[in-house]
């Protein structure tokens, strides 16, 4: 197979949650620039119709469909339309997030549901009824977004956010149990974990704990606009056909240190 076909998404169809900004508005520009044609969807119709009509203008077909991940319907809802519109369902990046900061012995019991809520049980209604329609046509690819927050602890001078924490290193485990469990099907399952990338999430970390976060990355700045797109095209695409299980870092170097 060309290297251009390693990395095609010609004639694929995605759905990206918490598309409508953000990582998410990346992930999906860069999945139609690849061919794919996308849906969008989050709690926020508005913003991923603004997505949806941009990804339209680069040649692909898009849907915006309302979502929130956290109920098993409204996940039906959209898997079921997408398999509709499109005939079927090659990759789903989980991609909605949310966070809470605050010291670990004062964290509110609430806040912590929440984020749990969304950041791992959204993840794996999104990945079961997505995983279905995978394992029934055998083949398929998902992506969890996860974060370097899970891969360890942070000084609290840093991040403060232990729901957070929690919760991307719960994702990284499921990530790589449900790719042992798919694997029979021909489904992949890999997670990417991002470093700090400038988004409405982590602007209040930037603006104040962002010269500590520099001294601490190797390559000396945050992530852009395009610095995970080839991570999750490579991911969608057949050229990480051999690749499961995996978690990707996307970080500027900050685990090598």
């Amino acid at each position: 197979m060309h290297i251009n076909d390693l990395f095609s998404l010609q004639g694929k169809t995605a759905i990206v949650t918490g598309g409508g900004r953000g990582l998410g508005e990346q992930i999906s520009i860069g999945l139609a620039e690849a061919g794919a044609n996308v849906v969008v969807c989050s709690r926020k119709i508005e913003a991923c119709q603004k997505v949806s009509d941009r990804l339209k203008e680069l040649g692909v077909q898009s849907l915006a469909l309302p979502c929130d991940v956290t109920d098993p319907a409204a996940v039906q809802q959209v898997v079921e339309k997408a398999a509709e519109t499109f005939g079927g369902i090659d990759i789903l990046v989980n991609n909605s997030g949310v966070s809470w900061g605050a010291p670990a012995l004062e964290m509110p019991l609430e806040k912590f549901k929440m984020v749990m809520d969304v950041n791992v049980t959204g993840t794996f209604l999104m990945s079961q009824a997505v995983g279905r329609k995978m394992a029934e046509q055998r083949s398929g690819k998902i992506i969890n977004i996860a974060s370097v927050a899970g891969l360890g602890g942070t000084d609290p001078r840093i991040l403060d956010a232990i729901g957070y924490h929690a919760s991307k290193g719960a994702v990284i485990a499921f990530t790589k149990d449900l790719a042992c469990k798919l694997a029979p099907y021909d489904v992949r399952i890999n997670a990417i974990a991002p470093g700090f990338f400038p988004t409405k999430m982590s602007k209040a970390i930037l603006e104040y704990r962002g010269k500590a976060i520099l001294e601490q990355t190797p390559l000396k700045r945050f992530g852009t606009e395009h610095d995970l797109k080839g991570a999750v095209v490579y991911l969608a695409s057949p050229a990480s056909d051999y690749v499961t299980g995996h978690v990707l870092v996307v970080d500027g170097g900050t685990q090598a240190m």
